[in-house]
């Protein structure tokens, strides 16, 4: 007989992100998976269950009594919260807890999906302050302050996915000209990172299969950091289309219909009565500040050890996957459940 299978529970396995890291590891066959999600019959937790190895476990994420359930009998997690579906101090909060509730369960290695800490990057400037971004990396912050023998913990540090230039970053036709498309963004000459949803969900196998090297690891991942300009030029070269990039204001890009309420409160599952919520227009101003600063770094000869055959860039992602700036549906939670509130047509 083989050894036992690993078992592994993964939070937010139904999400953009989560999905890769599912699929991946149902196709190693050393591990059987439980996603635990609020719904069973949605369309992403039928597709994971027909997957070998893979279990849904219908429940709600933030509550207690349903995380020890679930928690019993796994020997890893992974764990990405939408801080979009319950605001920044929320998302610290069930980060923290959940991180306590696996330690307590016996969980032998604990995997915690971050972002950039905006306003850490930039010495706690206010114009930074990002709550999707911030949320994430003050759980990093307090993780790193924990020890690594009784549950090892690892941090797989993400970007905006390239996946979602066919959704929230995709090229619109120039109105005056509709055979130019424009890549529009409050970016400057800056060179920002991105990363592509399956080499995301390699990255995180990695981790499971490597607990002694990525114990205490903070894992930053990047496809590559790519200016707008030359995403244009990629763009032209890969489909033969005409395209530009246009530097707007950040009024601009407000005003350009980003989001049909820019004043609407982050935190789609919960009452907006709360203070600390930001309005879109806030959490985005500090998104576009950071990549606009340059402050975020990633360390690109890692990420080529660690994966030698991972994308390497955005052009090499079009020729791969047959880009061609049309739309498509990655970030469909969050963006569903405004569009269902506010009238807000589907990016993408």
């Amino acid at each position: 007989m083989g050894a036992p299978l690993v078992t592994v529970l993964v939070i937010g396995g139904t999400g953009a992100q989560g999905q890769p890291v599912v699929k991946e590891l149902s196709a190693d066959g050393r591990y059987k998976i439980t996603v635990l999600t609020r719904s069973a019959q949605s369309e992403p937790a039928q597709e994971l269950a027909s997957l070998p190895n893979v279990t849904i476990l219908e429940g709600e994420t933030f509550d207690e009594q349903t995380l020890m359930k679930a928690f019993k009998g796994i020997d890893a997690t992974f764990v990405n919260t939408n801080g979009f579906a319950i605001g920044e101090k929320a998302e610290v909060y069930w980060g923290i807890r959940i991180y306590e509730i696996a330690y307590g369960a016996g969980v032998k290695h604990f995997i915690w999906a971050s972002l950039a800490y905006s306003s850490k990057l930039a010495h706690f400037n206010p114009d930074f302050h990002c709550g999707h971004l911030d949320g994430k990396g003050k759980v990093t912050d307090y993780l790193t302050s924990q020890p690594t023998d009784h549950m090892a913990w690892s941090v797989l540090l993400s970007a905006p996915y390239v996946d979602t230039l066919s959704q929230l970053l995709r090229p619109k036709p120039d109105p005056n000209d509709p055979s130019l498309m424009v890549f529009s963004a409050p970016l400057g000459n800056t060179a920002m990172p991105l990363i592509e949803l399956g080499d995301l969900g390699k990255y995180a196998k990695w981790m499971f299969d490597h607990v002694k090297r990525s114990n205490g690891m903070t894992l930053k991942i990047s496809t590559e950091h790519i200016r707008w300009a030359d995403l244009a030029k990629d763009y032209t070269a890969v489909t033969g289309r005409k395209s530009i990039y246009r530097d707007v204001t950040l009024d601009e890009y407000f005003a350009s219909g980003a989001f049909p309420d820019p004043e609407l409160k982050v935190g789609h599952s919960v009452t907006h009565d709360d203070p600390t919520l930001q309005t879109y227009r806030e959490n985005f101003s500090a998104f576009w500040r950071l990549w606009k600063s340059g402050l975020d770094t990633r360390d690109y000869k890692i990420m080529d050890e660690i994966l030698p055959g991972r994308i390497r860039s955005v052009k090499e992602w079009m020729v791969k996957t047959g880009y061609t700036g049309e739309p498509g549906r990655v970030l469909k939670d969050y963006i569903d459940r405004e569009r269902k509130k506010t009238g807000w047509p589907l990016l993408g």
